[in-house]
């Protein structure tokens, strides 16, 4: 394992993520209420072309099949012993993509929430957390992942638990938060809150920032949060397709391959050094956003008014910061899209 990641943040200005893997799975027949991370041992073929395809459309960094990848999750499907063999496999399918591109590409091993509500709240502790998330990074490494990906957290003591975990596994690491009530988590956070979250840690991640959330205006509401602030670390954006709305017995996002690549552009002027999308995009959005960020030159940072011109208007009035908002949730999260 080497810390890739840190080479190709040095030396360019921008790089490009990965898009949807609920998505692109449900389109390859995974069924609602199945476990991906069971297909990385029944379906590698289908797990490999999940990794390829944004490999193809220009993508620096993917994320593993392994979102749901922890104990907590995986005893939902009775798997809750095999969370160090779905992670390495996960992982290892990923190796053997990235080692045969002919150019450096990221496997990131994506951590996503445990889905249980944190003490003192809910019941799980900390120490806790640090084992699902520690077992969980071991097996990523084992399976030759270059840095951890810890994805759509909404709990800061969640954020914390995986940094301490990556820390114990030696690997590198990336964390988003997903900001989707009125510009906070669903715990409360705001973009100010996750700067000093982030910065207040022993084990800082290589680049933090936001994914999913209610669509890519808020998003990059966010993201102006975040680099207003100027952080040392590199900010990531990673936002939805648009808007999700059911029609035929899918769910379907709205955001065209042109608007994602409005919307690419825009995160690299707001700061963003990490862009890629979340639910929702697929392989012809990502070709459209790097063709976008390849062509456009840098602009300055966008105002609040021509996000919402661009990409549609906000979801809220506030983004959090200013002491508006609602209450905490205490929901779980789902899984992305």
């Amino acid at each position: 394992m080497t810390d890739a990641l840190s080479h190709l943040l040095s030396t360019r200005d921008w790089l490009m993520a990965d898009g949807a893997t609920g998505t692109t799975l449900f389109n390859m027949g995974l069924q609602s209420g199945d476990a991906p991370e069971l297909w990385n041992a029944d379906h590698a073929d289908r797990i490999r072309a999940l990794y390829q395809g944004p490999v193809d459309a220009g993508s620096d960094i993917f994320l593993t099949n392994t979102f749901g990848g922890n104990a907590s999750r995986l005893k939902l499907h009775d798997s809750q012993d095999r969370v160090r063999e779905l992670n390495r496999l996960g992982a290892a399918l990923g190796r053997e993509i990235a080692d045969a591109a002919g150019r450096p590409v990221i496997v990131a091993g994506s951590m996503g929430p445990t889905g249980e509500i944190m003490a003192p709240m809910g019941s799980l502790t900390h120490e806790l957390a640090v084992e699902m998330f520690h077992e969980q990074a071991e097996g990523l490494k084992e399976g030759g992942a270059d840095v951890l990906w810890v994805e759509t957290i909404s709990a800061p003591e969640e954020y914390k638990a995986a940094a301490e975990a990556a820390g114990l596994a030696g690997m590198p690491w990336v964390g988003t938060m997903s900001f989707d009530t009125a510009g906070r988590t669903m715990m409360g956070l705001t973009s100010a809150d996750m700067v000093s979250l982030v910065s207040g840690l022993s084990h800082r991640p290589l680049a933090f920032g936001a994914n999913c959330g209610v669509g890519s205006s808020d998003l990059l509401r966010t993201v102006l949060g975040f680099t207003a602030q100027a952080p040392e670390i590199p900010v990531v954006a990673k936002g939805n397709a648009g808007i999700p709305k059911y029609e035929d017995g899918h769910i379907h996002y709205d955001g065209t391959p042109e608007l994602m690549a409005k919307y690419a552009v825009m995160a690299r002027d707001s700061g963003a050094k990490i862009i890629g999308g979340c639910c929702g995009t697929t392989t012809e959005h990502l070709k459209a956003m790097r063709a976008a960020l390849e062509s456009e030159p840098a602009g300055p940072r966008p105002s609040l008014e021509a996000i919402t011109e661009t990409l549609g208007g906000f979801s809220s009035a506030s983004d959090g910061t200013d002491g508006g908002g609602p209450e905490v949730r205490t929901t779980r999260r789902r899984r992305r899209v």
